[in-house]
């Protein structure tokens, strides 16, 4: 590696959030001044050089974040100003798209401290060169894209948004843990967690997809433990009991069409309901980027739950959403 501070750091983000991210940077107070701009890709620099420990910050809006080493005019000479790293990615803005990739076949998933070259290309000519350590709860893949492509049996695009969660924040699920997913029609996400051997309890008075009935038991107590099996209650999220819910619940997950704030009311509701919930996935629906914002006041309504570990994060699937992660 030939530097390790600079002045400029790269955030790379979904194309059309660019100014949530600037919000977002602004509203944490973190003394960052916009550089340079192109869509999906968003320079910053502050009075104080960044270094690889500056890469903490936990910005939403940004699916990767880069010590930058400047701009270059061809790929050969943005890898080769990155020195000796053991990883490079690659990540381009294509198709309306930041996606990333990788040279020759998948390397394994990086460790926590692991330090990683990536080489952006924005169009002819310019491609920028930027390092960072990987860390917990930070995507393993190249720009935060898993590159993940949606199986024919899944019912919604909903099956994307948990398989890229998972990976992003490299979550395990067991048959041990059960699952009570709001708004789970058609069923995306029930199917994935199905596929993982993880019993669900959907919510949403809407009919599921055949694919997920399949696994459907008529009653909650003939969910059996070890089992994998799905059971439907058709209600309203506000009209769910306790003993809809019965004993086990271990996860919450929403990806219910309604405000941040009726998803966090209702996951507060769930988690008196069933005290053993330890973690929480939910895509948040945005009318408008910038509220990214309000994250801080979303951050103390989930630490008033009892959650500890909380983040907010744009995936590569997103558009007017972010996924939120809370675990106890």
């Amino acid at each position: 590696m030939k530097r390790s501070e600079t002045e400029f750091l790269f955030a790379l983000t979904n194309p059309g959030t660019e100014k949530a991210l600037k919000l977002e940077v602004e509203t944490m107070g973190l003394g960052w001044r916009l550089s340079y701009q192109r869509r999906g890709f968003v320079t910053f620099k502050a009075d104080t050089p960044f270094t690889l420990d500056s890469l903490d910050a936990e910005v939403a809006c940004a699916r990767r974040l880069c010590l930058s080493l400047g701009k270059s005019a061809t790929r050969e000479e943005a890898v080769a100003r990155l020195g000796e790293v053991p990883v490079v990615h690659h990540a381009r803005f294509h198709d309306r798209k930041m996606q990333g990739g990788h040279d020759g076949p998948a390397p394994a998933r990086p460790k926590p401290g692991d330090l990683i070259g990536t080489v952006v290309e924005l169009g002819e000519g310019e491609f920028w060169s930027g390092l960072h350590r990987h860390a917990p709860f930070l995507s393993p893949d190249p720009a935060g894209d898993s590159g993940i492509v949606m199986t024919e049996r899944s019912p919604s695009r909903a099956w994307l948004k948990l398989e890229e969660g998972a990976r992003f924040f490299d979550l395990d699920f067991t048959a041990k843990d059960v699952v009570v997913e709001v708004g789970c029609a058609p069923g995306g996400v029930v199917l994935a967690l199905l596929d993982r051997g993880v019993p669900v309890i959907g919510v949403d008075p809407a009919k599921m997809a055949d694919v997920v009935m399949a696994s459907a038991v008529a009653n909650r107590e003939e969910g059996l433990p070890g089992r994998t099996w799905f059971h439907h209650c058709r209600k309203p999220a506000a009209l769910v009991s306790k003993r809809d819910l019965g004993q086990g619940v271990t996860w919450f997950m929403s990806d219910m069409n309604q405000s941040p704030e009726v998803v966090l009311k209702e996951c507060a509701r769930f988690c008196k309901m069933a005290p053993g919930i330890r973690g929480a996935l939910m895509t948040l629906k945005l009318t408008d980027p910038a509220q990214v914002a309000e994250k801080a006041g979303w951050f103390a309504t989930l630490r008033e739950m009892g959650f500890r570990k909380i983040r907010l994060q744009q995936l590569a699937v997103h558009h007017k959403e972010l996924a939120l992660l809370a675990m106890r």
